[in-house]
């Protein structure tokens, strides 16, 4: 079907996507996502899998709860995923030692060899989409990125830190120049380098 401008009138809904960076950095995620699910899938892995185990990787120990929260997907959704990554002997789960009614869900042996496989698969997108890139180039994006971030958890905005690359500030306690939040200068190394090739 043609489109609304290819039918000589202008589309019902406008919005400046050109100036839009939320526009330009989702669909730039959502390519390098659909990427790696490609690769994923070669390894019978799935996207929300890999998420799963980066988030253990970046933090160990989390809750069903939070992790639905740290992936921002409904808890019955996440459990879901979880079930079938415990069935398949990738997870498990440990009583909290500070409160027994509270489940720990810790990464396998089984996992950590996954996980090391689809690592690769991340430096190879990463590669990929940073071709003709220079390192100065691709360190301005990253402190451009955790500017956004902390800017918007200045403006009160939850979850908008990254927990890998992010120190989380503390409520009041973001440096600012000119009423600006300001990054701190440098990103500090996540616990998997991979994690920051695709989120």
């Amino acid at each position: 079907m043609d489109s609304a401008n290819q039918r000589g009138r202008r589309p019902l809904l406008e919005f400046d996507f050109e100036n839009s960076i939320g526009y330009a950095i989702c669909t730039t995620s959502h390519a390098m996502r659909r990427a790696l699910q490609s690769e994923l899938s070669k390894i019978g892995m799935t996207l929300r899998q890999w998420e799963v185990l980066a988030c253990l990787a970046c933090e160990e120990g989390f809750s069903q709860a939070e992790m639905a929260d740290y992936l921002g997907i409904e808890p019955p959704t996440l459990a879901g995923v979880l079930r079938r990554m415990e069935r398949d002997g990738w997870l498990a789960r440990e009583a909290c030692c500070d409160d027994r009614r509270r489940n720990r869900i810790t990464p396998t042996a089984k996992a950590e060899a996954i996980w090391k496989q689809s690592g690769e698969m991340c430096h190879q997108i990463r590669q990929q989409a940073t071709g003709g890139l220079s390192e100065a180039q691709l360190d301005a994006l990253k402190s451009t990125c955790q500017q956004i971030r902390l800017n918007l958890a200045a403006a009160g905005h939850a979850g908008a830190m990254a927990p890998c690359l992010d120190s989380v500030p503390q409520a009041n306690s973001v440096p600012q120049a000119n009423g600006v939040p300001q990054a701190n200068g440098t990103i500090p190394a996540p616990v998997v380098e991979s994690v920051a090739a695709i989120s």
